[in-house]
């Protein structure tokens, strides 16, 4: 049960508190970029890439995400973003498991890696240098969580890829 909050002492706690949801709850695409720390344009760039991933589309194409659809992008992230796999290699890795992704898949290949690093670094422009946007290294034998801060980095060196990959498209 959620406590009722009169607007003179809502102090910010209480406007958390209304909009939790229960866990088996449909998310929308805010939603769940806020909780993944990814934008909404890089979900709606996946939904293209990877077709496990299927939100409901409601009037107007708002898109509504279940929880297991949050939990495979969840690790799509991960295996993108930590891992260093490209793409295609999780691509690859949904077609053998059958549509699933496995929780032990191993980090990245070292040339997975090289051609993970190679789709999000970009010429921005032939009068600017290349510019080589890299993320720390995890530790090999200790697995870990990705911090906010990487994870907000994965995600605007995702998007600045993305953005480059649209320009080198403008004549």
């Amino acid at each position: 049960m959620i406590p009722e909050v009169h607007p003179a002492n809502d102090d910010g706690e209480a406007a958390r508190l209304r909009s939790r949801k229960a866990a088996g709850a449909f998310r929308t695409i805010s939603e769940v970029a806020d909780e993944l720390h990814i934008p909404q344009h890089v979900l709606r760039f996946w939904e293209t890439k990877f077709p496990q991933v299927k939100p409901l589309k409601r009037g107007g194409g708002r898109r509504y995400y279940r929880p297991d659809d949050i939990t495979l992008l969840r690790r799509i992230s991960d295996l993108l973003y930590i891992q260093g796999y490209t793409i295609k290699g999780v691509q690859r890795l949904l077609r053998e498991g059958g549509g699933r992704l496995a929780d032990d898949i191993p980090p990245a290949t070292p040339s997975e890696r090289a051609a993970a690093e190679a789709e999000r670094t970009q010429v921005v422009a032939p009068e600017i240098p290349q510019m080589v946007l890299t993320m720390p290294e995890p530790a090999a034998a200790t697995p870990r969580r990705m911090t906010e801060v990487e994870r907000l980095r994965a995600a605007l060196v995702h998007t600045l890829a993305e953005l480059e990959e649209l320009r080198a498209l403008i004549p």
